[in-house]
């Protein structure tokens, strides 16, 4: 049972979601439709994120940031555990990115038109091949160096458990010959749970693994791993540093 001093922290903290979603929107969109890239817009959402985990007590603990490669666009694959994690891997890759975001945070007033303006990618689920062929172009449209962001479970784990990984993410990069890179994240769950209205300040870590480039076909033209045995080998890779259970 939720108790009072729980419910008073979770209206403090959405208070000021709010409050800096109000604050920041404005510009958000403004540097948005100015620019080009939406790369201006996607910095200004680095202050919408410090601010919010600050606000929550939630302090970033991140290793391997010597494996990423400045202006290298990657298909950006993660875990994911809680409301938190967009926020903390914004503010830990040191990357320009884009979320592949479903199709119903769209209808959210200003934040959803924030983000579309900021050229974040939306997908509708119930469109299936249609979806992710959007979705290829969507990225092969974005500025020279901006990743993708996707959490293949497809939503947070409820009981903490890793759930399996979707192909979308694979097949992007695979059909892009774009590099995958890897991201464990750990403790984001215990700071606030799926279907829990408390939040609780601590740390989160973020662990970037070596890229994985995704080879199709040696020399021969024979194929070197299937779609099924790549997303295996990237969920081992991060699960091999997830505290949580699998």
């Amino acid at each position: 049972m939720t108790s009072m001093v729980d419910r008073l922290k979770m209206a403090w903290l959405l208070f000021w979601a709010i409050a800096l979603t109000l604050l920041l929107a404005g510009p958000v969109i403004l540097a948005a439709m100015l620019g080009r890239t939406g790369n201006l817009a996607f910095n200004l959402t680095k202050v919408w994120a410090w601010c919010l985990l600050k606000l929550a007590g939630v302090r970033l603990e991140v290793r391997g940031r010597e494996h990423i490669q400045p202006d290298t666009r990657y298909v950006i694959v993660s875990n994911h555990q809680s409301y938190f994690d967009p926020p903390a891997l914004v503010l830990s890759l040191g990357l320009q990115y884009r979320w592949v975001i479903k199709q119903e945070l769209r209808k959210i007033p200003l934040f959803g038109f924030a983000l579309e303006a900021s050229r974040n990618l939306f997908i509708d689920r119930s469109q299936g091949h249609e979806a992710l062929r959007s979705i290829q172009q969507g990225v092969a449209r974005l500025p020279p160096g901006t990743g993708v962001l996707f959490f293949p479970e497809g939503t947070r784990s409820i009981d903490g458990r890793m759930l399996p990984f979707k192909v979308g993410g694979f097949l992007v990069a695979r059909e892009g010959g774009l590099p995958i890179l890897p991201i464990t994240i750990n403790h984001s769950r215990a700071r606030l749970p799926k279907g829990r209205p408390v939040f609780t300040p601590g740390p989160i870590e973020i662990i970037i693994h070596p890229p994985i480039e995704p080879a199709t076909a040696d020399q021969q033209g024979h194929s070197v791993e299937s779609l099924d045995q790549m997303v295996e080998r990237v969920r081992r890779i991060i699960a091999a540093d997830f505290k949580g259970a699998l």
